[in-house]
């Protein structure tokens, strides 16, 4: 029997393609264009011997299957997940203790790839998410993270709350985003080594989930609407674990 081909999906759009040329974790076959190419593609295209195939608009866009490619897309391998042990055992910075995000129930990709965005900004060692419960990692999410997800450690668990129990285990602190937690997040301790849980935004942490935590925290607010969207909330909750291991300095 010939050998089966190898897996692959579409990534589209400039910012994609460039930050999948640059990570190299996935082995891109052919780079789709209706336009000429960006200089920064061209050059690493060229470099490692990427055929680039000269398509018309349209026919670009049914291959991404959206109208967001910005004429540009790749034909690339799907994105490799990371080992949650492994994770835990990566040897770490001695300056910049373990930082992870916890997603529990983060089903948009919108969402999702923001949140991915942020914490690659912010130096995360890896974002941890559940098998079920979870938007999958499409290109849809590496282009809502403008390409950040090529970068980012992430690893799928089948429970997070025994996965949360192993990395307190480890000596990582947990603090869980919670609109009725104890403490705002500016009071919480985020120096050393730290995890983030961030929930959904119809459905928040999970119970078992919450119990796990070390902390449950607020983020202040004043305004008449009560809720968060989960990104912004993300972001909020990671710049100032940021700002706190950093000293200040940043």
């Amino acid at each position: 029997m010939p050998p089966r081909p190898a897996p692959f999906e579409i990534l589209s759009g400039i910012h994609c393609v460039t930050e999948a040329l640059r990570a190299g974790r996935r082995k891109i076959f052919e780079i789709y264009t209706a336009k000429p190419l960006p200089e920064a593609i061209a050059a690493a295209a060229g470099a490692k011997g990427i055929p680039v195939v000269r398509k018309e608009k349209e026919a670009l866009e049914k291959l991404a299957g959206t109208a967001q490619h910005q004429q540009v897309a790749a034909r690339v391998t799907p994105f490799e997940l990371s080992d949650f042990r492994g994770m835990l055992q990566k040897q770490a910075d001695p300056a910049f203790p373990p930082f992870f995000l916890i997603l529990d129930s983060i089903m948009d990709p919108g969402n999702l790839g923001a949140l991915v965005r942020t914490a690659v900004c912010a130096g995360i060692s890896g974002i941890i998410v559940p098998r079920d419960r979870s938007a999958p990692l499409t290109p849809a999410v590496s282009r809502a993270s403008a390409g950040a997800m090529e970068h980012c450690a992430i690893c799928r668990v089948t429970n997070l709350a025994a996965a949360i129990r192993e990395l307190k285990k480890s000596g990582i602190w947990i603090t869980g985003l919670d609109r009725k937690g104890h403490l705002s997040v500016y009071d919480a301790d985020m120096t050393g080594a730290c995890a983030i849980v961030v929930g959904g935004e119809h459905t928040g942490i999970r119970r078992l989930v919450a119990e796990s935590c070390d902390n449950l925290c607020h983020i202040p607010q004043i305004g008449p609407v009560n809720s968060l969207n989960a990104s912004a909330a993300g972001a909020i909750a990671i710049y100032e674990a940021f700002r706190q291991r950093s000293g200040g300095r940043q």
